[in-house]
């Protein structure tokens, strides 16, 4: 049975990651051409066979009626290993950057963890497979596409991982609320570096907490308790690409 992806973005950037194997791409009759043109000519490039239906029969495709006119029949979400992504870094020549969500939950928090990720350009993103979720067609639609993109593994034991990686000399650093935290401003960053980003209301688990070797928080002044955990992962990540001096940005390649 294969998943459908909607909404243009995200059914773009999936015909352009050319990670997935692609069924059939369905586009709405009637719908202005300018809105699905690049859509229909990255289908036409891979050979990607195209139908088209109404609205009403895509709405009950999808089961959504924001699909945007496009309904994309794409495989199973193709994960890949946490080796791949510390070669990729090798390849690239830059210093290991990865993303570990110890059981973060919620398609919107993870979707939108998962672009900031890809934009400040991770290695890859860790999810420990166990009573985590997927990455599903929702995942994918609230990353913008970025999910496509992006080298995503699945590990039987989060912990065992984290050492492997430590072993490697991959540094750890968890962002947590401990009093005895260190605070964005005080740490570099630019080190082989795995960014920890725990559950929304539980923050770290005790042993992955304790398997980093920083706990890292980020100032506040407000008056509210704590940060999203999306949007506090998100800050880390633009720290580290910061600490790194955007190495790989649009501006540095036009330099």
């Amino acid at each position: 049975m294969p998943e459908l992806l909607t909404r243009r973005n995200t059914v773009l950037e999936a015909l352009n990651g050319r990670r997935r194997e692609i069924h059939r791409l369905w586009l709405q009759k009637g719908l202005d051409r300018k809105l699905t043109q690049a859509i229909f000519d990255a289908a036409k490039t891979r050979g990607i066979p195209i139908q088209t239906a109404d609205k009403t029969k895509l709405s009950q495709m999808a089961q959504d009626s924001s699909h945007q006119g496009v309904v994309l029949e794409v495989g199973p979400y193709p994960y890949a290993d946490v080796d791949e992504m510390l070669a990729l870094a090798a390849a690239r020549g830059e210093k290991s950057f990865l993303l570990l969500l110890d059981l973060l939950h919620g398609p919107q928090n993870i979707g939108a963890l998962l672009r900031t990720a890809e934009i400040c350009g991770v290695h890859g993103v860790i999810l420990q497979d166990r009573r985590a979720p997927d990455i599903t067609p929702a995942v994918a639609e609230y990353a913008v596409g970025a999910t496509e993109h992006l080298l995503i593994a699945q590990v039987v034991n989060l912990v065992h991982t984290m050492k492997q990686l430590q072993e490697k000399g991959v540094w750890l650093i968890g962002l947590d609320m401990a009093d005895d935290a260190q605070t964005l401003g005080d740490l570099d960053l630019n080190l082989p570096l795995g960014l920890v980003v725990g559950h929304e209301g539980q923050g770290l688990r005790r042993l992955v907490g304790e398997t980093c070797d920083v706990i890292l928080r980020l100032p506040m002044r407000g008056h509210v308790e704590s940060l999203n955990a999306a949007v506090a992962g998100s800050i880390a990540l633009y720290a580290a690409w910061a600490a790194r001096g955007y190495e790989g940005s649009q501006s540095e390649s036009k330099s």
